[in-house]
């Protein structure tokens, strides 16, 4: 019998901005199919907590040192066909323009941009599928406050809103991978089983290249 794609997917990224749930969905499906799991560090980057209180002097920095955690983590791994089991990671690199997009002046992007593009390219694995989740801007906001992460009191809503809508432009033309987007305002995948299950069946009858799950579909 011919595998669906959950079960034969090596590569699986969960991806979305601040506050959507990413990281939990990603540790969620990890377990619930015995993964590996590549998840993002953000409290060993030194300057976070900085850019949070002052976006304009932190930046370069912030997004210097993530940008090389990434590849460094991704660097670590061997060719897809010869994970030893499946991995579920937390972060796709090619969303790590979107923050600098937002963050740089345009002196700063440029520098970024010079190294971003001679380094991603060894780097990168394709993932086999991506799992998007989306939320209003209202919706993270409130996510991020709720939260409590003492660093992350400092940021602004219109950060988190101008984030959301880059995340936004940039799913629009992902095509590199199959993408399930979906809808994460009322669903819940680490406290409620049963939206977890139902995201797993609708990522289990996938056909197409692009599919949409929203809650009650």
């Amino acid at each position: 019998m011919k595998k669906n794609l959950l079960e034969s997917a090596r590569h699986i990224v969960v991806e979305g901005p601040i506050g959507v749930g990413k990281t939990s969905l990603a540790r969620r499906l990890g377990d619930h199919l015995k993964a590996e799991l590549l998840l993002e560090q953000p409290q060993n980057n030194p300057f976070l907590g900085r850019f949070y209180q002052d976006q304009q002097r932190y930046a370069l920095q912030t997004q210097l040192f993530f940008l090389f955690q990434r590849l460094d983590q991704l660097r670590e791994l061997p060719p897809p066909e010869l994970f030893p089991s499946t991995l579920v990671c937390d972060y796709l690199l090619e969303k790590d323009p979107l923050f600098a997009e937002l963050t740089l002046d345009e002196d700063e992007y440029r520098l970024y941009r010079q190294i971003y593009d001679r380094l991603w390219a060894p780097a990168a694995v394709m993932p086999d599928l991506v799992i998007y989740l989306q939320a209003k801007p209202e919706t993270l906001v409130a996510r991020v406050r709720k939260r409590g992460i003492e660093m992350e009191h400092a940021i602004s809503d219109d950060y988190l809103i101008g984030l959301g809508e880059r995340y936004t432009r940039f799913f629009h033309n992902y095509d590199a991978a199959p993408v399930m987007v979906v809808n994460s305002e009322n669903l819940n995948f680490v406290d409620h089983s049963d939206d977890f299950q139902l995201l797993v069946q609708r990522i289990e009858s996938m056909r197409g290249p692009r599919e949409y799950f929203n809650r009650g579909d």
